[in-house]
């Protein structure tokens, strides 16, 4: 019997190795005939922690690993737009920063503002 393979969306990458995938589906309403959605949770085993929240990822049944864990994770699919921003934004927060530290050398500031301790100094006059 060949093992089944789905595609879903990791809802929770919060436990180490061990992801949260909700399978969506539109099923017909046995009365009204409308079609209604329909999720089944999987928890998911990630030996790499390659997939974070949001991503789409495909999972393939396997045995038991634990209590709740029956799929393992096959690749991920497609990266979570809001990681691949959030990625871009402390990109960008570190090239500032970078730009003020040459800023700094190149002018030959020292750092005035810094005590020893980490702490800034304030003036007490």
């Amino acid at each position: 019997m060949p093992k089944k393979v789905f595609q879903g969306v990791v809802t929770s990458d919060s436990m180490s190795k061990t992801r949260r995938v909700e399978i969506t589906r539109r099923v017909m309403h046995p009365t009204y005939g409308k079609y209604v959605r329909r999720r089944t949770v999987c928890s998911v085993h990630d030996e790499e922690d390659a997939s974070h929240q949001g991503d789409v990822v495909e999972i393939i049944e396997c045995r038991p690993m634990s209590k709740v864990k029956r799929w393992k994770l096959v690749r991920v699919v497609e990266e979570s737009k809001f990681r691949e921003a959030s990625r871009k934004r402390v990109s960008d927060e570190e090239q500032e920063v970078r730009e003020v530290i040459e800023q700094k050398d190149a002018t030959g500031e020292a750092e005035s503002g810094v005590e020893a301790g980490g702490e800034e100094s304030v003036g007490t006059e």
